[in-house]
């Protein structure tokens, strides 16, 4: 318990270092709250916007969530797919990787075009993001199986799917939650980047609209709630990772 108090301890130590900081510095040069609030009048503003803001969250948090489920089903399949054949491997594995060179800032107006307005192109812009990590991983976890014991198996003539599940997918799993936890930390950026091109809710959309008025205090205080659901879902996934691998926990 100690341990994990220090480990706690020490980031929000240095969270509040730099906000303090952070507080000194615009009042001892004076800048205007219209360029850098400081944090006293982001948590101002995000006490006062509440109301206002939960909604943005609530769909943005549903954006991210259903874009990693979709990513996550996708990539799986798919790396299950390329790490058992050779030539899904030499066929597909290039193009995963060669989608990744496209910028999503230039798909992110043809989507919000083909799926319109509303959360559909939001979901699909935060799977495109979450979609590499989650594939690559999860075709090196099963890759990454020990040949002895997959040797072991095959003498005691087990099938191919006996050793999947018992042997692949098990030592698979650390490789795949690597990937999902990149890809939760990372799915917030696919979700505000749909909302900035074109969206009537979510806090992407919030954050433009205070933008154009000057409310810079507004914008920074939807980007701490953008943060927390970050922060939130990551641990989320890690959760999810200690019930499911609780032999790496000894």
């Amino acid at each position: 318990m100690r341990r994990r108090f220090l480990n706690c301890l020490w980031p929000l130590a240095v969270l509040a270092g730099l906000l303090v900081f952070w507080e000194i510095g615009v009042a001892v040069w004076d800048m205007p709250h219209y360029i850098l609030p400081p944090p006293s009048r982001i948590a101002q503003a995000l006490l006062a916007h509440w109301p206002r803001l939960v909604p943005h969250a609530l769909t943005t948090c549903s954006e991210i969530v259903l874009g990693f489920g979709v990513a996550l089903a996708a990539g799986l399949l798919l790396g299950a797919g390329i790490a058992g054949s050779r030539i899904l491997e030499r066929a597909l594995l290039p193009l995963v990787i060669g989608s990744q060179t496209i910028p999503v800032f230039a798909i992110a107006p043809l989507l919000v075009l083909w799926f319109g307005y509303g959360i559909g192109s939001k979901v699909v812009m935060a799977a495109l993001i979450v979609f590499f990590p989650i594939t690559v991983s999860t075709v090196q976890g099963l890759k990454a199986a020990d040949r002895d014991l997959l040797d072991l198996l095959r003498v005691l003539e087990a099938g191919r799917w006996r050793i999947f599940w018992t042997v692949r997918v098990p030592q698979a799993l650390p490789h795949i939650f690597a990937g999902a936890k990149i890809g939760m930390a990372v799915s917030v950026i696919g979700a505000v980047i749909g909302e900035w091109v074109g969206a009537r809710q979510g806090l992407g959309y919030y954050m433009v609209q205070a933008n154009a008025q000057m409310q810079v205090d507004r914008v920074f205080a939807a980007i701490v709630l953008l943060s927390m659901i970050g922060v939130g879902l990551y641990a989320l996934v890690v959760l999810v990772e200690r019930w499911l691998t609780p032999w790496r926990r000894t």
